[in-house]
């Protein structure tokens, strides 16, 4: 059995203690940032998963529709964001949960530190092990659907902003069924409406981007809907977390 790492809110308060300038809520979501993406390395085969759900839905389309390119090249960005929100989906469920089994969670409640930055610090770990990586695998992806290489920056930056919003939207579905058994499908149902208007903005972008033509304008959409994931969506978690926590 592997030691977990120290508490991120003893380790927080150790360096405020110690003089620190960093604002007290900033260190400790730091330090949260650094536990769970220390942990997360040690659990290689969760990091894996969504990645290789990614990688086969899009390798295994074509078999389903037609090897011509330029048909597969008009499916592309459908193709490359219903499977990047169904693989960010397969790690939303590890989210919170091993945390609110082992106690830490309700640590973090009574810590006095803001529970709203600590899952916000949470949820980037979320997207830094599980978001990015599909932003940066999406390129191969679309150039083995037929998608020129010059569509590649745009590409990685629209699934960029997206999956910013996609993974704090499913932050909320996870806070929301925390005290519950089995809750992969539930959180799905959730998870998936809120997600709706990333996945139009962001397949339209992506459409464009793949055409040669200016996406600026769904991109700016997109942004939008990230800055205000950004705003509420840690809040919402942070009640819904000491709802579960009563």
């Amino acid at each position: 059995m592997q030691a977990q790492a120290p508490s991120p809110v003893a380790t927080a308060a150790a360096s405020l203690s110690g003089g620190t300038e960093v604002a007290p809520a900033l260190a400790a979501a730091r330090l949260a940032l650094s536990r769970d993406l220390t942990l997360a390395f040690r659990k290689r085969g969760q990091l894996i998963q969504p990645l290789a759900f990614f990688a086969l839905v899009t390798m295994l389309f074509p078999l389903a529709v037609s090897p011509e390119l330029s048909r597969l090249r008009a499916i592309a960005p459908g193709v490359l964001w219903v499977a990047a929100l169904l693989a960010s989906l397969l790690a939303l469920e590890f989210l919170f949960r091993d945390d609110a089994y082992d106690g830490t969670l309700e640590q973090y409640a009574l810590s006095g530190q803001s529970l709203t930055w600590l899952l916000f610090a949470k949820t980037a770990a979320h997207w830094l092990l599980t978001g990015l990586p599909l932003a940066l695998m999406a390129p191969l992806a679309a150039m083995s659907l037929g998608v020129a290489a010059a569509a590649v920056p745009g590409i990685v930056l629209v699934m960029v902003v997206g999956t910013v919003a996609l993974s704090l939207i499913g932050a909320i579905g996870a806070a929301l069924t925390l005290g519950m058994k089995r809750s992969g499908a539930l959180l799905a149902l959730l998870t998936l409406p809120l997600s709706l208007p990333v996945l139009i903005y962001g397949a339209r972008a992506t459409e464009l981007a793949i055409g040669g033509t200016s996406f600026i304008a769904p991109l700016e959409l997109l942004a939008a809907l990230a800055v205000l994931a950004v705003t509420l969506a840690p809040l919402a978690a942070a009640a819904a977390v000491r709802i579960s926590l009563e």
